[in-house]
C-alpha cells in the first residue's frame, strides 16, 4: 500500500494539474558567447517506462525505479537512468532526483548526454529542473548546454527543450 502511494507521489511531481510547463525554461551556458549558437527550442513526445526497484532502507517513504525512455521529435533517442523519490505524512508533498542517459540524435546531432533531475510538490505545487550536466554531452553533441521541461496532458508525456550547442565544434 505504502508504495502505490509513494507512485502516486512520484505522479504528482511529474505533473501540474492544468498540463502546464512544469518549469520555465531559460537558455543555460557556461562557455563564452562567442563559440555558442543561439538557444534553440524543440519540443517533441516521449514514452517512460519506470520499473520499481527493492528498497532496503528508509521504510515505505522511499523508492529507488528503473527508467527506461524513448524519445520522439527533434530528440530521437533512448534514454536509461534511475530515481530515487521521496513521500512525506503530508498530502501531495514528495520529491524525487534522477540521472539518466540519453543517446540517440537531436536535431540531426548524434552523440549521448545526461539530462540531471530535481523535483519537489510541496502540498500540490510543483517544480522541476532538468539541466544537461556540464560536459556530459558526446561526439555531435559536445559541448550541449540546456534545460528541459516535463508536460504531462491527457496521459502523454512530452518535453520541451531549450539547449545551445557550440558553433563549429565542442567547447574546449
Amino acid at each position: 500500500m505504502e508504495r502505490i502511494r509513494l507512485s502516486l507521489l512520484v505522479g504528482l511531481v511529474l505533473m501540474c494539474s492544468d498540463g502546464s510547463s512544469l518549469a520555465k525554461s531559460q537558455a543555460v551556458s557556461s562557455v563564452p558567447k562567442e563559440s555558442v549558437a543561439m538557444t534553440k527550442h524543440v519540443t517533441g513526445d516521449f514514452d517512460v517506462r519506470m520499473v520499481p526497484q527493492a528498497q532496503e532502507a528508509a521504510g515505505g517513504s522511499a523508492a529507488r525505479m528503473l527508467l527506461d525512455k524513448t524519445y520522439h521529435g527533434p530528440l530521437e533517442a533512448t534514454a536509461k537512468g534511475q530515481m530515487l523519490a521521496a513521500g512525506t505524512a503530508v498530502k501531495d508533498s514528495a520529491g524525487y532526483v534522477a540521472i539518466e542517459l540519453v543517446s540517440g540524435t537531436l536535431a540531426g546531432h548524434t552523440g549521448t548526454f545526461v539530462p540531471q533531475h530535481s523535483a519537489t510538490m510541496n502540498r500540490g505545487v510543483p517544480t522541476l529542473s532538468i539541466t544537461v550536466v556540464p560536459d556530459s554531452g558526446t561526439e555531435e553533441l559536445a559541448g550541449l548546454t540546456g534545460r528541459m521541461d516535463i508536460i504531462i496532458a491527457n496521459g502523454k508525456h512530452s518535453y520541451v527543450f531549450d539547449y545551445s550547442l557550440p558553433e563549429g565544434g565542442a567547447a574546449k
